[in-house]
Formats: C-alpha cells, sequence, structure tokens
C-alpha cells in the first residue's frame, strides 16, 4: 500500500522600509517549495523521500505588492517580530509523520494488511506450531465416530499433551497422544496401514485418540440424559479423559481438578478452528470418493502418507505421498484425464512426472508419478485416466523400485488413498 503525502508551503517576507536612507521600501515576494512523500512498503513500513531541489519552475513569483507611500510604519510595527515561515519539521517532517501515523491506523482498524498485500501465505493455512496441515484429514476422520469430537478439539488435545511430539519423557505414556500400553492394546489400530500399529505413528494415533474420546462422549452423554451430571458435553468428555468417568458422575459435573486440563485445552482451540477451515477437506460431499483410478496395477503401500524419517536422509518431515510396491518396469499409468505439465528428471524424484487434471469445486487438481525408469509423454500432451506415462523404476532417492505417487489440490498435499476409494 503506498501513502503519498505532498505538502508545499510559499513563504512570504516582506521586507521593510529602511529609515536611514529614507527609501520607501519595497516589498517582494518570493516562494519556496518542498515537497515530501512518504511510501508505505509491503510490509506497512514508511521512508519519507528527501526533499526535491528547489528549480527555477518550482519558484512561485507574484507581482510586488505596493503599499500606500503614506504607510509609514509605526513603532509598534517596528518592535513587533517579523513573521517566520514554517520551518523544515513542519515542512519536511510532519507531513511524513502524519502519513506514517494514517498507515497505523489504518492497519490497526483493518486488522493489518489485505490479503493482496501480504507477504506469502498465512501460516494458518499449512501449520499450527509442530503439526502440519496434512494431518487435518486424519483429524476429520477420527472425529467422524462421533459429534460431540471434532477435529479441532483433537488436535487442541494432542497438542495439550505432547505439543504434537513423539519424544515423551514418560515411558508409560508413548507417542503425541500419551497412550499406555493398556490403552493403546484398546484403541490401537494400523490405520495407515503401514504394517504396524503404533502409538508413535501419528496417524494411528489420531485415529486411536478419536475412538478413545468418542467412547468417553458416549458415556458422559448417557450420564447426563440420566440426569447423573450436568454440563457441557465437549467439557464433560475432556473431563472423562483426564481424571475418568467415575470421578466425573461422582462430582456431577467437571471436577475442579479436571478444570485446569479443559482451559488449556480450549486455550488451544481458536488455531487449530482455523487450520482446520482453511485446510481444503478432501472427502467434503464424498467429492475425491475414487476420483482417481489406480496408476498401478496393485496398490501395496510401502510408505503410506504423513510424518515419516526419511530411510536414506535420516530426516523425519512429511512423506507427501503413497509409496506402491512395483516391480522394475511395471505399468504406471495416469489417475485422471488431463495435460503433462512436467515430464523429466530431477534430483530427489528422478524421473518424475507431473499431470495438471483441471478443476474439482474449483480448485486445481494435480498428480505426480516418481522414480520412473523410463518415461513415454512429454510435457503439454493430453492423456486420459488409464494411459501409460511411464515405467516403474528406483531412479532419485529411492531404496528400491516402487512408484512414488502424490495428490495436489491447489498446491496442497493430500493423502492420495481417499482420492483412490481406498478403504483404511
Amino acid at each position: 500500500m503506498t501513502v503519498e503525502r505532498e505538502g508545499a508551503a510559499s513563504v512570504h517576507e516582506a521586507a521593510g522600509t529602511d529609515e536611514r536612507a529614507g527609501a520607501e521600501g519595497a516589498l517582494s515576494r518570493h516562494g519556496t517549495h518542498t515537497e515530501s512523500a512518504n511510501h508505505a512498503g509491503p510490509d506497512g513500513s514508511a521512508d519519507a523521500a528527501a526533499p526535491e531541489d528547489v528549480t527555477p519552475e518550482d519558484v512561485t513569483d507574484e507581482p510586488p505588492r505596493h503599499e500606500h507611500p503614506s504607510a509609514t510604519p509605526t513603532a509598534d510595527e517596528e518592535q513587533r517580530p517579523r513573521r517566520r515561515g514554517p520551518g523544515p519539521f513542519a515542512l519536511i517532517v510532519a507531513p511524513s509523520l502524519l502519513a506514517l501515523i494514517g498507515v497505523s491506523g489504518y492497519l490497526a482498524l483493518n486488522g493489518g494488511l489485505s490479503p493482496g498485500q501480504s507477504q506469502g501465505p498465512d501460516p494458518a493455512q499449512t501449520s499450527v506450531g509442530n503439526v502440519d496441515a496434512s494431518y487435518v484429514p486424519w483429524l476429520r476422520k477420527a472425529a467422524d465416530a462421533c459429534t460431540v469430537v471434532t477435529p479441532s478439539l483433537l488436535a487442541a488435545q494432542i497438542d495439550q499433551l505432547s505439543g504434537w511430539s513423539n519424544d515423551s519423557a514418560s515411558l508409560s505414556q508413548q507417542g503425541i497422544a500419551g497412550f499406555t500400553d493398556a490403552q493403546w492394546r484398546t484403541w490401537g489400530r494400523d490405520d495407515n496401514a503401514n504394517g504396524r500399529s503404533s502409538p508413535h505413528d501419528r496417524e494411528d494415533a489420531i485415529m486411536a485418540l478419536g475412538r478413545q474420546d468418542c467412547a468417553l462422549a458416549e458415556k458422559v452423554t448417557d450420564l447426563r440424559t440420566e440426569g447423573t451430571v450436568s454440563g457441557s458435553l465437549v467439557d464433560l468428555t475432556l473431563a472423562a479423559y483426564t481424571v475418568g468417568t467415575d470421578t466425573v458422575k461422582r462430582a456431577g459435573r467437571v471436577p475442579a481438578d479436571a478444570r485446569t486440563f479443559l482451559d488449556q485445552v480450549k486455550d488451544r482451540l481458536p488455531r487449530y478452528d482455523a487450520l482446520v477451515r482453511r485446510t481444503p477437506d478432501q472427502n467434503g460431499g464424498q467429492n475425491a470418493t475414487a476420483v482417481l483410478t489406480p496408476p498401478v496395477s496393485t496398490l501395496t503401500v510401502t510408505s503410506s502418507f504423513g510424518s515419516r524419517t526419511h530411510p536414506l536422509t535420516g530426516v523425519t518431515k512429511l512423506h507427501t505421498g503413497v509409496d506402491f510396491g512395483a516391480p522394475q518396469g511395471a505399468q504406471v499409468s495416469a489417475a485422471r484425464d488431463g495435460r503433462i505439465e512436467f515430464a523429466g528428471t530431477t534430483t530427489a524424484y528422478g524421473i518424475r512426472v507431473v499431470i495438471d487434471h483441471g478443476a474439482i469445486d474449483g480448485k486445481r487438481l494435480q498428480t505426480t508419478y516418481s522414480h520412473l525408469s523410463a518415461l513415454q509423454v512429454t510435457a503439454g500432451q493430453t492423456v486420459t485416466a488409464g494411459s501409460p506415462v511411464g515405467l516403474v523404476g528406483s531412479t532419485g532417492l529411492s531404496t528400491g523400485p516402487h512408484l512414488h505417487f502424490e495428490v495436489l489440490l491447489d498446491g496442497q498435499y493430500m493423502d492420495p488413498l481417499p482420492w483412490l476409494g481406498t478403504a483404511r
């Protein structure tokens, strides 16, 4: 946003009558012109430009003002201080300060820069603290089991329990949701289909916490229906989680020793509400169910979507797609009609193909196919679902033949399996 303030002042001084010479004073008028511009950058800061040099074209000459010959100055007029024009502060600094104050006021009233002036994406669209927005689909799925528990409530609860960190200081409580061995035997499953059920797998932990919370919500709902307890079902559910259902039942409400946990979770809710709200719902209205066809003949998952430690680099970060195990040279096909956006070799992904499938519900859909051993398409080519794009390989950073398959919606990585209609 650019705010310009122009300040121009004409300073007029009258030359007095020279008494010693007895000559009549002629008053001449001289104009000076200064200009300052205050430019506010995208970050809302303001820089005041230096005054421009006065040029002959800038000087405004006025015809001399002639006074009546008999207009002799009185003693009071002679003693009266000569009027001075505005100083440098009034001419240069003041307009800049006024402009800066105006910009600051505008930003304060409007909550900062408008979206078109912001520097980069809103962090809430991609992450909050230690959790990536890629876990939002799992949070939604985990909350589907009941109406009391919401995706943002689960996320805030995990944040309070562990800060979304798997590195727990407790030997008895494991993973981001702090499950004990006994609890995990009850609620844990291999939800991300990676061949193991572990509280250290974030997807498994999210789903397990959802099942546990929904079971607690069902119990406190029955207690409230019976009139045994009173209060918000969300509060009662969180209280039952932290102190146990029997304690809640005896208290008839949220016990005092559960209030701190409730308050801490609720303090975190707004940020996760924003994250969930701004993350596309890939399952909303069943739009993502079987939208894509399988890119390989058999969908054998060898590494699922989500956080993982890379087998070669050792770095733990988001695994942006799904790895499907397949033999070297197996056929890889387009998952949907579209246009080849990229077909070439990259350092990490090896031989890679990117297909643009156009828009779905106003959002751009893309798929990628990586670590190929050969290309069967070229950039700009139009393909149909099921048509060949390349062969399975192990190029780039890869430990063996497989297809790394990704789904992007408006540039954001999504879990590919729901888009392929694959049940968990």
